[in-house]
């Protein structure tokens, strides 16, 4: 099925799911926006989350480098199901927020109904201590298809789609997904015009340890470029996703403070780091 007609105009905003992103106001302000007609989805991370989980079930959160420079958690079969109960949790209590405002929240991850499709990695390779070496048994995947029309059932009858960042393969294994990967692979699917990353830092900066630092504009073409030198730890994969999202057709992505009052209409109103 094509996506609708109507959204053309619309609005894929990922929740960044570390420490200290304004979840309510975020919410707040998706509520507000959706009274004006405005139609979005949300995508959630939920690292947090899972990390503190995962500390009081004894199962500590291991975070791994990839060999191509990537920060990622490693996901053993008792890290998915922490992940998996992790990022429910945070589903729930995002509907709840949105329901509660008076929007019609309807919460999923890509497991339901194939939403998202992954293909398992067999393999992580990593680098630890200068040597790399393999990680096997990692629940781990990378998107390969989006069933786009149960998103847009839900947004021609009015729902605002909430969706947790886990696929699943071929073979029913469930599986961890990049938050701001599957929002960009959404965001391709349903042709939507704008992504909007909203994390707990302002942007892209200069100088990781400036917060004044940002650059408020970056061309497509720097993006290969930003990423090799400017980015560090989970801000190479927001770029990866937004060089991926540009790639797809989406026309904007931009990466803003999601610790501020109203960070959403600010990312809209020119905040934040724009790459388009």
């Amino acid at each position: 099925m094509q996506p609708a007609a109507t959204t053309k105009q619309l609005l894929v905003v990922k929740i960044g799911g570390a420490a200290g992103v304004a979840r309510s106001e975020i919410c707040a302000d998706v509520a507000a926006l959706q009274r004006t007609g405005q139609a979005l989805v949300l995508v959630h991370g939920g690292s947090d989350m899972a990390t503190q989980l995962g500390a009081q079930l004894g199962h500590p959160a291991e975070f791994v480098t990839t060999a191509s420079g990537h920060s990622s958690r490693y996901t053993d079969a008792r890290t998915l199901e922490i992940f998996l109960m992790a990022t429910a949790l945070l589903n729930r209590q995002l509907c709840a927020r949105l329901n509660a405002l008076g929007i019609s929240a309807v919460g999923l991850s890509g497991i339901d109904g194939g939403l998202l499709l992954a293909d398992r990695k067999a393999v992580l390779q990593v680098v630890a201590n200068g040597k790399r070496k393999v990680l096997r048994d990692d629940h781990t995947g990378s998107i390969k298809q989006v069933r786009a029309d149960l998103v847009t059932c839900l947004l021609q009858a009015g729902h605002l789609p909430v969706i947790a960042p886990v696929a699943i393969s071929d073979d029913g294994t469930p599986l961890n997904v990049d938050g701001d990967r599957a929002a960009a692979q959404l965001a391709i699917a349903l042709g939507a015009p704008t992504l909007i990353v909203l994390s707990n830092v302002p942007g892209l900066l200069r100088d990781v340890h400036n917060e004044q630092s940002l650059i408020h504009q970056l061309p497509a073409a720097e993006l290969q470029q930003a990423q090799d030198t400017l980015a560090h730890g989970r801000m190479k994969r927001k770029l990866l996703a937004a060089r991926e999202a540009l790639a797809g057709g989406v026309l904007r992505v931009t990466i803003a403070d999601g610790r501020s009052t109203a960070p959403l209409s600010a990312a809209l109103n020119g905040a934040g780091t724009t790459i388009s």
